[in-house]
């Protein structure tokens, strides 16, 4: 099978362990950095180009980077037209990164979630501060990714003064409750065809609040509940994401989910969990390649 991984590089570790694991099961892959891609919309299906030459693929696995997420999903959604089955459909990409329209989809299909307040106007902000329940509390940038954009506010003042510094930038933001047995943990699960392959529990690094590894946190590998599992498949489903990293955070009322990840990174679960998650998503195209865009 000929099988092209959308990535901006071929040395990250996630486009290097899925192209390692794909050529190990004897498929043939092409790392194609997307934004080099030109698109053709002649025809009922168009055509795809990469620098300047025509791309013949069987399956494409999308590691579409937050901040060009428009050009990304745009080139899923050109590979989807043309009847190339993508591991991720742009929609569902586009659902996961768009923070407050996949909370609205989790909180629809009954998941469980931090109490979280959306608002535009500053004259509104006293009442999201209450609805999640007053300080602390966190303050998320709608855009924002990897930890960043991400406040912890210990008071009301405090969280009134980062809201209306966020509101002058015209930044979209969400206010959402701070969950205080979490002690800075959160579990992350990949998901893969309706099953959590494997799960790692992320604890910030001293004097931080955000788990992110890159930010210095731990990790290490986790058993999950039967709820939690539950939930993170249920989360992935309500995404329509086939493949996904969800993100929870262990509660006194059960799982809570902070994020659904279209692209987890691979690094630090395989390192955590020992795990061949590259070798689980390959298996997974290799048996869902038949179903086109």
């Amino acid at each position: 099978m000929k099988i092209g991984i959308l990535s901006r590089r071929a040395s990250l570790f996630s486009t290097q362990r899925l192209t390692e694991a794909a050529k190990e099961r004897g498929h043939e892959v092409s790392v194609l950095n997307f934004l080099r891609c030109s698109m053709g919309l002649e025809g009922k299906r168009g055509s795809i180009l990469y620098r300047g030459e025509p791309v013949e693929v069987d399956a494409v696995i999308p590691r579409i980077g937050a901040s060009v997420t428009f050009y990304g999903t745009a080139v899923v959604r050109q590979f989807q037209t043309m009847g190339v089955y993508t591991l991720a459909t742009a929609e569902a990409i586009g659902r996961s990164r768009d923070k407050l329209r996949s909370l609205q989809l989790l909180a629809r299909a009954g998941i469980g979630l931090p109490v979280t307040a959306f608002a535009r106007s500053t004259k509104d902000t006293d009442s999201i501060i209450d609805l999640v329940g007053g300080a602390p509390l966190i303050i998320k940038l709608v855009e924002g990714t990897q930890g960043s954009g991400v406040v912890l506010a210990e008071t009301k003042k405090a969280a009134q003064s980062v809201i209306d510094a966020f509101r002058q930038l015209d930044a979209n933001i969400l206010v959402q409750e701070y969950i205080k047995e979490a002690k800075g943990s959160d579990v992350r699960c990949i998901v893969i065809g309706g099953r959590v392959v494997a799960a790692m529990v992320r604890q910030a690094a001293p004097g931080e609040f955000r788990s992110n590894l890159h930010r210095g946190g731990s990790a290490e590998a986790t058993k999950l509940t039967t709820k939690e599992r539950r939930t993170a498949v249920k989360a992935a489903k309500a995404l329509g994401l086939d493949v996904a990293g969800v993100d929870l955070l262990r509660s006194d009322r059960g799982p809570l989910v902070l994020e659904v990840n279209s692209s987890p990174g691979l690094e630090g679960i395989e390192t955590a969990t020992g795990v061949d998650v590259a070798g689980e998503i390959i298996e997974f195209v290799e048996n869902h390649a038949d179903e086109r865009g």
